[in-house]
């Protein structure tokens, strides 16, 4: 029950408290800095010096309202005011009496409010009397326990008569809640306020107690051990004061309960007991037993015989990898036929291993079909980044010997799956190193090798464990990077990269509504025509996979972004995106859809290379010059590449009577071989074709089609032999507006798995000999310019006839 004065309610400035609270008979210091509060103080100085102070719900509130304040706060006097240097102000205040606010003001001048003073309510005088006395009692025991609070203030208490003054100082005196505090603060009724505060001081004498207890229980077993035990046993003797469940069992049972009920086999069973038995001979504060108590943690939580169940739905496999991939085939293939064998063999399979390898070009969606696999089997998927990589320890695990000692990447991942059929990602296999420290491709050779994974040995946890059961799925760049025992116990299944039509595609169907996703505008229609689409794909990409592609479309939906935002658009409005557009947001292009020369050259042949991310086309030059025989090759070109160059050379010189070029002029001239982009390595004998033409062209002076462009290892005897990423360098010619590609005849079978949309303008030309090479790349249609090259035919341009030599 509350009462007010009937009287009506007196206007005061207003200070809002952070974290403190004041009753009435209180005198303390305060220090304010808040403008408004400074603003009401100074208020008060110009009325009688008194202010209403009420405690803020919310201490982080800068600027409290209404809401933010309690009801009742304490009406007191102004004793003495200091400004400080850094421009707040202590005040010296004294609590004369509660009051409860009726109406709150918040304005630019500060806080005030109109407060009505609230009357004390004494309803049992009887039951008022007999918690004054026993307040006085509680309080003199709390006093005594509590050295902080001077004696001297018991006989100040002895002597108050007044039971509502006697709560409101003593409450200033104790340890409590601010949400406390003010719930005495709020109690207008004397006797509910003095047993709200008997129920405290109790509470807090038990606490003190319970202090007082631990501190002499720990000072006793201090005797038993070194100082450094202290902090331990202090934390169980606390851990029992509160009351936690105690069921007599040490940390050590529990941990051999654990050990107990946990399905392992039994040789880890027993190594764990071991351990365990060693750690109880040791001082629980020794580095050893750390290390002791870290190795049996890692045995428990093995997931030795923990296993999901496999969904072998192929429909929903289908389903899966449709719905997250565009295009590779082959490889949904490969997981369609791997969940076909589970469903008719099923245990059986196991044991045997799957280990696949995805090779591609990067922004293909190697990593993502993994976890597509992973998806579509119900196993839990892991992923281990083995870029840069270069210790066998982190494959193999640390001996305990060192300290931080800990399993390696394979075991930590199983540990992390928390089962032992994971599908776990080797990611970026090719980007392993060896140095000093070992050979981690080395280490891979047991981990991969569905006969010895079953007893697979991690340094760490020293016994073994059996992987047989184990997904792995790799992604490489690079299949060459990969040492060849290694790859021998891979299924690698190559990715190549996109066609346009493919990333037109996938941009539509999933790039575009994830770049809306990713940049707000789901509220909005982004419209990116199929011309827009490809003009990105064209002029403002140059890559095999489609990350390129995802982040130009994202900057498109940023750039609308933010004329939503700056333009104020409503919601529904509708975005479409041409080419015109396209320039505006993007800026002028990147790339042109043409890098060749419009006319024949002489001495310059377009070639086709294959890299890491997709296919390139590859200028090659061949300059001849007065001089003493030397041959200088330039461009940064590898070892094998380099030896291309030189067999080349030595073919046409083979040739040179044939080709009408008199022995001595080769040691009367010097040539010079280059190859463009000369800070880019560049290696491999796939170029021996297009130094052969080049070399020919410039020698004898007769010009190369620049339409045309080729591809094929050749030997000295100018045997033209097959080469890799046949679809990649197809592609490049493609981008770069060839008309006639010339490849090794032992890759006609290649043709076949190759995309019509790739192979449409493009006439596709297989050779078996330098010679026809020649006859394709050269330009014979004038007869005086022809050299007398055996086996090729010159086409008359007077009368269109084919004139053989």
């Amino acid at each position: 029950m509350s009462d007010t004065k009937s009287n009506s309610a007196k206007k005061y400035p207003l200070l809002p408290l952070r974290d403190v609270i004041i009753f009435p008979h209180m005198v303390v210091p305060l220090f304010v800095g808040r403008e408004k509060s400074i603003a009401a103080l100074e208020a008060a100085s110009k009325n009688n010096n008194e202010l209403f102070l009420v405690t803020q719900k919310d201490a982080s509130v800068l600027n409290p309202d209404r809401e933010d304040v309690h009801d009742i706060g304490t009406v007191v006097n102004i004793i003495q005011m200091l400004r400080l240097p850094d421009n707040t102000i202590k005040v010296l205040i004294e609590g004369k009496r509660r009051a409860k606010i009726e109406n709150f003001a918040n304005d630019k001048d500060g806080y005030s409010a109109a407060v009505v003073t609230c009357e004390d309510v004494l309803d049992d005088q009887v039951k008022v009397e007999a918690s004054v006395r026993s307040l006085k009692n509680i309080f003199e025991s709390y006093v005594k326990l509590n050295k902080r609070i001077p004696p001297e203030l018991l006989m100040s208490i002895s002597a108050i008569t007044d039971p509502s003054r006697l709560a409101d100082i003593v409450v200033a005196h104790l340890s409590m809640k601010i949400e406390e505090k003010q719930e005495i603060l709020d109690a207008l009724n004397v006797s509910v306020r003095l047993e709200k505060l008997l129920e405290k001081m109790q509470g807090e004498i038990e606490i003190i107690n319970v202090e007082k207890k631990i501190r002499t229980r720990v000072k006793t077993q201090m005797e038993k051990s070194q100082k450094e035990y202290y902090l331990n046993e202090q934390m169980n003797a606390i851990q029992k004061e509160l009351g936690q469940k105690d069921d007599g069992k040490t940390e050590l049972q529990e941990l051999e309960d654990r050990l107990e009920a946990k399905k392992m086999p039994e040789e880890a069973r027993e190594k764990a007991r071991k351990e365990i038995k060693k750690l109880k001979s040791m001082s629980p504060m020794s580095a050893e037993a750390a290390v002791v108590r870290n190795y049996v943690d890692w045995m428990i939580n093995l997931p030795w015989h923990e296993y999901t169940v496999d969904d072998n739905s192929i429909a929903k496999a289908k389903d899966i990898l449709e719905e997250q991939h565009y295009g590779l085939k082959d490889v949904k293939e490969r997981m369609v036929e791997y969940l076909a064998v589970r469903s008719l063999i099923g245990d059986e399979l196991e044991g045997r291993g799957t280990i696949l390898c995805l090779v591609g070009p990067p922004g293909v969606g190697k990593t993502s079909i993994a976890k597509s696999l992973a998806e579509s089997l119900g196993r839990k998927f892991v992923r281990i980044s083995l870029g840069g990589v270069r210790d066998e320890s982190e494959i193999r695990g640390h001996r305990r010997t060192y300290v931080g000692a800990m399993p390696g990447k394979i075991i930590s991942a199983l540990k992390k799956a928390g089962t032992s059929n994971p599908v776990i990602l080797l990611d970026e296999i090719d980007k392993m190193n060896s140095d000093f420290r070992g050979d981690p491709a080395s280490a891979m050779l047991e981990v991969l090798d569905p006969e010895q994974n079953k007893t697979f040995g991690d340094h760490y946890i020293e016994v073994e464990y059996d992987l047989s059961k184990v997904m792995f799925v790799m992604t490489a760049n690079d299949l060459g990077s990969i040492p060849g025992p290694l790859r021998d116990r891979m299924e690698v299944m190559q990715i190549p990269g996109y066609t346009p039509n493919e990333k037109l595609q996938i941009a539509k169907q999933y790039l575009v509504s994830k770049a809306v996703r990713n940049n707000g505008l789901d509220n909005y229609t982004l419209n990116l025509k199929d011309d827009s689409i490809e003009s990105i794909i064209s002029h403002y990409t140059k890559e095999s996979g489609v990350r390129e592609l995802e982040r130009v479309i994202n900057t498109v939906a940023r750039k609308i972004a933010t004329d939503v935002v700056t333009k104020e658009y409503k919601e529904g409005k509708k975005f479409t995106v041409n080419t015109t557009q396209l320039g505006k947001l993007l800026g002028p292009k990147k790339f042109d859809k043409t890098d060749i020369e419009v006319e024949p050259q002489v001495g310059l042949v377009n070639g086709l290379a294959w890299t890491s991310v997709g296919g390139e086309l590859l200028h090659i030059e061949v300059v001849t010059v007065s001089g003493n025989g030397k041959i200088q090759i330039t461009g940064k070109l590898g070892e094998v590449m380099q030896e291309s160059a030189r067999a080349a050379l030595s073919y046409v010189r083979s040739i040179s009577d044939r080709l009408g070029i008199d022995a001595e002029w080769y040691e009367k001239n010097d040539i010079h071989i280059h190859v463009p982009e000369g800070a880019t390595p560049k290696d491999g004998p796939s170029a021996g074709i297009t130094m052969v033409s080049a070399l020919t062209s410039a020698i004898t002076g007769i010009k190369v089609f620049q339409d045309v462009a080729m591809t094929g290892e050749v030997t000295i005897r100018g045997r033209v032999l097959p080469i890799g990423g046949l679809k990649e360098k197809l592609l490049a010619a493609k981008q770069a507006g060839i008309n006639k590609v010339l490849i090794p005849q032992r890759n006609s079978k290649d043709l076949s798995d190759i995309p019509k949309e790739i192979k449409q303008g493009i006439e596709i030309v297989a050779c078996t000999h330098a010679e026809e090479v020649l006859k394709h790349a050269l330009n014979l249609s004038r007869p005086e310019t022809f050299m007398k090259v055996v086996g090729l035919k010159v086409i008359d341009p007077q009368n269109q006839m084919e004139v053989a030599n």
